[in-house]
């Protein structure tokens, strides 16, 4: 059981809060590149450990992370005009290019060089794996950009499904690392079948296991930890397991088992204590990964029908996320399409910052409790004066991932030679036969 004291220092990310400053010292994403694709287009608000940001795509097609409020008089940038090399703000027309600095200021007289002497706050920014991420940390040691683990070449594919969540990020981290609760939650999305490992459809996940109750092994290390959600087969069940690895990447990322086509992961960007940007990540071989719409449209997260223009869930706790009573009575788990947006109705109904105090956990919350003590010991020690966690020689090794498969019990899942989907030789048929277990 957590403290208060402890639940504060594992969640707080707003100014100088340890845990933020440990995850500033992260390259972070800000916002998908395709909200800022066109040169001279339209700002975008964001919003990252409590810091109220714009992002912009200049003339040139070089995107800038500025601090939205106008070095001026504070007002708001994303009301800016985008034009000719740089930011304008409406209200004294002051304009800032992608570095911050103040290229005009049609308000003062030219002669006073004025310009010259103000430089409004910006951050280092980089594009990768469709995403705009920036560098929030001292501003004086700024690392080379390291891609991550579900983008590590630049010719993979990437398919984001982004949602701006009303929650803490440490309780959406800790539903991303949670392999017990989909045996239950998502029971109707990832189905139980007669088939050799983990299969996609257009429709459903399927799995090779009834078993609701793994057991879980942890394996800590530098960049986090892995975990395995050991479960019966449906198939020889005697003598081999359903092994289910997921991989914690420190501060906040979750590498999730794949299925037979492409990978899975997540990240979760604190926009402040209170509101989480979750992405949720397909990735792998442009063969087999879907397409962006086509996975938003899977996730049931698509601008327009799911979210708001700005990424807000349109299922919320006030109209119970849609939830259909009727589907229930029919044979559906949960009444709540989209398994993204079951996830989503249990973070929300948690509150904005859980009460880890009044937990009650249990063999199955294992990966939950070590997430906790590896990132509470973590923030002490930064706080000690060492360097963050997953940072330096401690990142993640690239040969670590997070794998599902059917194998031996005389197999340790730790010695298992794995790689993500897609990065070997075809496997079998995309379109395997299998028979769904009622």
């Amino acid at each position: 059981m957590m403290t208060r004291e402890e639940n504060d220092l594992l969640c707080r990310v707003e100014g100088d809060a340890p845990m933020g400053q440990l995850m500033r010292r992260h390259w972070t994403p800000v916002c998908l590149l395709e909200e800022v694709s066109e040169p001279d287009g339209d700002p975008v608000r964001a919003r990252v450990f409590g810091e109220s940001l714009v992002v912009f795509r200049d003339s040139e097609g070089n995107v800038g992370v500025l601090d939205e409020s106008c070095p001026h008089r504070r007002a708001s940038l994303a009301l800016g005009r985008n034009e000719e090399g740089g930011l304008r703000c409406l209200y004294h027309g002051w304009k800032m290019d992608v570095q911050g600095n103040v290229l005009e200021m049609a308000s003062e007289p030219a002669v006073s060089g004025m310009a010259q002497k103000v430089k409004h706050k910006a951050f280092p920014a980089k594009e990768w794996g469709g995403m705009v991420w920036a560098w929030f940390g001292p501003q004086d040691a700024v690392p080379a950009f390291s891609p991550p683990a579900w983008a590590p070449t630049a010719d993979v594919r990437v398919s984001i499904a982004k949602v701006l969540v009303p929650c803490n990020w440490a309780q959406v981290l800790e539903g991303a690392i949670d392999s017990a609760h989909s045996s239950s939650l998502h029971s109707s999305d990832m189905v139980p079948a007669r088939v050799d490992s983990a299969k996609a459809t257009d429709k459903t996940w399927l799995r090779p296991s009834t078993d609701k109750a793994p057991r879980l092994q942890v394996q800590r290390g530098s960049y986090g930890f892995r975990y395995a959600a050991l479960r019966r087969p449906i198939t020889n069940a005697a003598t081999h397991e359903y092994v289910r690895s997921t991989v914690f990447v420190a501060p906040a990322t979750a590498l999730i088992p794949p299925n037979n086509l492409y990978n899975v992961a997540n990240i979760n960007v604190p926009m402040d204590d209170t509101h989480t940007a979750f992405y949720f990540i397909a990735w792998g071989e442009p063969s087999q990964t879907p397409e962006t719409e086509t996975w938003r449209k899977f996730l049931r997260q698509t601008v327009g029908i799911d979210l708001d223009e700005e990424y807000h869930p349109l299922r919320t706790r006030e109209n119970k996320f849609w939830q259909d009573r009727a589907a229930m009575r029919a044979g559906n788990f949960t009444g709540i399409t989209g398994f993204p947006n079951q996830d989503l109705a249990m973070w929300v109904t948690m509150g904005p910052i859980a009460d880890r105090s009044a937990d009650r956990l249990g063999a199955s919350d294992l990966a939950i409790v070590e997430f906790r003590r590896q990132m509470l010991d973590a923030v002490r020690a930064f706080q000690n004066g060492e360097p963050a966690i997953g940072t330096g020689d401690a990142a993640i090794p690239r040969s670590v991932c997070a794998y599902q498969a059917i194998v031996p019990k005389t197999t340790d899942w730790r010695e298992f030679k794995v790689q993500p989907v897609g990065a070997g030789p075809a496997g079998p048929e995309l379109e395997p036969s299998y028979s769904v277990k009622a």
